[in-house]
């Protein structure tokens, strides 16, 4: 999602009123309680299964083929399911000027490991792929219902499969009619290329208009929301370089719920901001309460023998969320399933929800 840090494709792997702050946060844990289930002997709701997802907007650009083929090796091998790509990925970064490279290399690599598709679960984007080289936004496919076909149909030839199972709308296009968007994309799911479609950087208010506009036309609704989430936050209204993220709200999180709507997370290690000193966080995560986050999750992360990474997904999958997360070496991909095995407890919770 956000070209350098600044612009669309960026996305790697969320005056302060330091008292108006936790209220806000407090609506936005209030309201994470989607896809639960019952669990008497905590006296709450607990999550359902939610999962790892390995993004994969470098493949075939800033990681090369070997690589990208021990990465997904090693994902599937630790029992992950859900690869996140776009047609888009990663057109800043390759010399042609166009996406297509990381639907390309995911292509070959099911083609040298026969059955691995039956095991993969494939989600893509359409919206953003430039349709001149070197010219964006200004040749940005868009949503038509033209786009829509044609992107995916695309995209199906470089993965080499005849589905998807899950198409994501990447951003709005409010320069086509909403109704125009969400027949094209139903009609991709009555054909059965794509079995799943969702809405990634959409405001709350127009997922819940399409869905219902789905339900006139008789197609197959948004089922799931992409949005940048993470365990630190921006302080409220400070702009992030990445101008076309759409950060996850509360507001988000109680459609979701309402709705039965899956959530997945971008941007959900901060580029690797948790760990790593040579990546600060960015400036408009200055502010106390992320000074107050990052010492209970050293806390939390020693008491649980943890790394910082595995306590922020667990956090994330707590509370029924799949993390996207990018990985440019095996080992971070092992760690990153691992942080599966991370039981994070109401009463951290609380502390994580208090410190923010």
């Amino acid at each position: 999602m956000a070209c350098a840090r600044g612009r669309l494709p960026a996305r790697r792997e969320i005056g302060l009123d330091s008292d108006a702050f936790p209220a806000r946060t407090h609506l936005i844990e209030k309201a994470l309680d989607l896809e639960r289930a019952p669990d008497t002997s905590m006296g709450r709701m607990t999550t359902s299964n939610p999962q790892i997802v390995l993004g994969t907007m470098d493949f075939g650009t800033r990681i090369d083929r070997d690589r990208a083929f021990a990465l997904l090796d090693s994902f599937v091998a630790g029992g992950g399911v859900w690869l996140d790509t776009a047609n888009s990925y990663s057109f800043w970064s390759d010399p042609q000027g166009v996406g297509g490279a990381s639907e390309r290399l995911i292509g070959s690599w099911l083609r040298a490991r026969p059955g691995a598709r039956g095991t993969v679960r494939i989600a893509t984007k359409v919206r953003h792929n430039p349709l001149v080289p070197h010219s964006w936004p200004a040749s940005a496919e868009g949503l038509s219902a033209r786009a829509v076909h044609a992107g995916l149909e695309q995209s199906l030839e470089r993965l080499g499969t005849d589905h998807v199972d899950l198409l994501w709308a990447h951003a709005e296009d409010r320069t086509v009619p909403l109704e125009e968007t969400v027949g094209a994309f139903g009609e991709l799911v009555a054909k059965g290329t794509a079995r799943r479609v969702g809405a990634a950087n959409h405001a709350a208010w127009r997922v819940e208009r399409a869905r219902s506009l789905a339900r006139q036309q008789g197609v197959e609704p948004w089922t799931a929301l992409q949005l940048r989430h993470s365990l630190v936050q921006p302080r409220p209204s400070a702009p992030v370089p990445e101008s076309a993220h759409r950060m996850l709200t509360a507001e988000d999180l109680d459609l979701a719920r309402s709705e039965g709507l899956a959530v997945w997370s971008y941007t959900s290690l901060m580029w690797g901001s948790y760990e790593r000193a040579d990546k600060p966080l960015p400036p408009a995560y200055d502010h106390p309460g992320t000074a107050r986050v990052l010492a209970v999750l050293d806390d939390v992360a020693r008491e649980l023998s943890a790394t910082r990474n595995q306590v922020v997904l667990a956090w994330l999958m707590r509370q029924g969320i799949d993390p996207i997360v990018g990985a440019s070496r095996v080992e971070h991909v092992e760690q990153a399933l691992a942080a599966r095995r991370v039981r994070l407890g109401d009463e951290h919770l609380t502390r994580f929800a208090e410190a923010r």
